[in-house]
């Protein structure tokens, strides 16, 4: 039986780039850094990995994606937009909550996400 999540994890190309975006652009708290290879951040009991290690996954690729719940998403998304970050299209409203889809340096896609009250 399955008990929890264990990790989300995304391929990386550079470590270094990957952490200024993780941790300046978006503001995660390293929690493990496994010899500048494996970096961990742990988000509310939740642990996002970042690897350069992974050669059966390429960094980008259109595949698993991760959804960052924020308080308030037009805030974090002007945030983000003064830090150049790259966005899919503009916050999108639906019945449960409102998004956008942004990506990281090597394109892989993250979802900025408020439910609605």
């Amino acid at each position: 039986m399955i008990k929890d999540v264990a990790f989300f994890c995304y391929p990386v190309a550079s470590i270094p780039a990957a952490r200024r975006f993780y941790e300046d652009v978006l503001g995660l708290k390293l929690e493990h850094n496994f010899q500048d290879q494996w970096i961990e951040y742990g988000i509310n009991g939740v642990t996002l990995a970042i690897t350069t290690t992974d050669n059966e996954h390429t960094p980008g690729l259109t595949g698993g994606i991760i959804a960052f719940e924020v308080d308030d998403l037009d805030a974090f998304a002007a945030r983000l937009r003064e830090k150049q970050v790259r966005f899919k299209g503009e916050p999108t409203t639906t019945p449960v909550c409102r998004f956008a889809v942004i990506t990281d340096p090597d394109g892989n896609e993250i979802i900025i996400h408020k439910r609605n009250a």
